[in-house]
């Protein structure tokens, strides 16, 4: 695996794991009985990107060592993936 493959497959790995992450917790304007004028109520009471970023990064990393250790290791190929190639053999 090349250092770009790494890169590409961890910001994959991260941006996945940060949208199922984003909703976890929010609270909207409307159950925090504070809308704000020209939003919609169920809009986002608070700003805490920053903290699901980090959130997101302490999970997203273990994942990405997983999966990166399972394909160093040759334990899963391209091979053993290609279900169409063998069908018609």
């Amino acid at each position: 695996m090349t250092i770009t493959a790494a890169l590409v497959l961890y910001s994959v790995t991260w941006f996945m794991t940060f949208f199922v992450v984003l909703p976890l917790g929010t609270q909207s304007q409307d159950e925090a009985n504070r809308i704000e004028p020209g939003t919609p109520p169920g809009a986002p009471a608070d700003h805490v990107v920053g903290r699901k970023a980090k959130l997101t990064t302490l999970i997203a990393t273990p994942i990405w060592a997983a999966i990166t250790g399972v394909i160093l290791s040759g334990w899963i190929t391209i091979a053993d993936l290609d279900w169409f190639g063998r069908m018609g053999n």
